[in-house]
């Protein structure tokens, strides 16, 4: 048996499991079992070795392990970017003009505590019928203005290669479809997902890309370099989409190092995403001022390949959030600010 598919088996899914690998105090026991008992829970085997077993606050562990604060809040929507409104049939969202999500999976290698999506999964392994799918399919087959599908989820890889080239053959069919982007957070909780098969059937329908999901340099680990070269050796390029998260990664310093490693193992910085205000998350919900100070921090501190865009999305689609340099015109001029608050005025004549 493949080696990913014996870390699901072997996955962490019971209060009984997780008490074996973390130290858990009585009554964190009992709020645990509260929650998970109405949100899915599930980490996998690797994920869960990068815990600081005796740390409550691991950035790993705060983004596996369940808080009562899932369950206690009284802030947040379940569904804040009201995407069952943008959803003209099962399984597909549809926002913007050109492109559409395509939700092929409800189920993932461990279960963010921060998910957008917590309110389709409470339990782990749910599956999406061949019919729900094949009508998906058969909408963005009849949409002709559709030319990129992102398939989402849940996580697409938890698929077996065979349903997954199913999907993907089936989409390459469709003459208006010009690009497959492929949404999955494996790369970073269960690497070893990324096997030569995977990547030599994926190979064969480009353009592919991938965005992934890192969101603290602990979890850019050997393992995930090797995932990462196999699907760059067979040309799929790869971004990452991390998560501002209180607790985790909101300093300048942990993401100036996320994004900068993040580079050197070839994934390009793409977007930092606000977190939203969903119901049972918001204690991961950072000021918008501290994710334009770590933006403006990161712009002339470091690399320009190594920042990623500060945006948050909304119904209506992403809203950049980041930092202004420009200051308008004077006169015969435009005036900017440097990343060190340098003023420059550049000639700029009036039409």
């Amino acid at each position: 048996m493949e080696e990913w598919k014996e870390q699901l088996q072997n996955g962490i899914h019971t209060l009984e499991q997780l008490s074996q690998i973390i130290n858990l105090l009585p009554e964190e026991k009992e709020e645990i079992q509260r929650v998970i008992s109405e949100n899915a829970f599930f980490i996998s085997p690797y994920y869960a070795s990068l815990i600081d077993k005796n740390n409550k606050a691991c950035p790993i562990r705060l983004q596996a392990i369940p808080s009562i604060k899932e369950i206690t809040g009284t802030y947040g929507e379940k569904d804040p970017l009201m995407e069952t409104n943008c959803s003209p049939i099962p399984l597909v969202i549809h926002v913007y003009p050109d492109r559409v999500a395509f939700l092929i999976s409800n189920s993932c290698a461990m279960y963010c505590r921060h998910c957008l999506r917590k309110y389709t999964v409470k339990t782990h392994c749910q599956h999406y019928s061949d019919e729900e799918i094949n009508q998906a399919i058969k909408y963005i087959a009849d949409t002709p203005s559709i030319r990129d599908v992102l398939l989402t989820g849940g996580d697409p890889l938890m698929l077996s290669d065979d349903k997954l080239e199913w999907i993907i053959s089936s989409l390459r069919k469709i003459p208006h479809v010009e690009i497959i982007r492929i949404g999955t957070r494996m790369i970073c909780t269960l690497p070893s997902r990324i096997t030569d098969n995977l990547c030599q059937m994926l190979k064969k329908y480009h353009p592919i890309w991938i965005n992934t999901q890192f969101n603290h340099p602990k979890e850019l680990t050997s393992v995930v370099a090797i995932a990462v070269n196999k699907l760059l050796e067979v040309g799929i390029p790869l971004g990452n989409q991390s998560v501002l998260l209180k607790g985790v990664n909101d300093s300048i310093e942990i993401m100036k190092q996320l994004v900068q490693k993040l580079v050197y193992l070839r994934i390009r910085p793409y977007y930092i995403y606000q977190a939203q205000t969903l119901y049972g998350t918001t204690h991961f919900i950072t000021p918008i001022e501290q994710g334009i100070d770590i933006i403006n921090n990161l712009r002339g501190y470091t690399s320009g390949i190594c920042e990623p865009k500060y945006v948050l999305d909304t119904p209506y689609g992403k809203v950049p959030l980041n930092p202004t340099y420009s200051l308008g015109r004077a006169g015969q001029y435009y005036v900017m600010k440097t990343y060190d608050d340098r003023i420059w005025k550049e000639y700029n004549p009036l039409y």
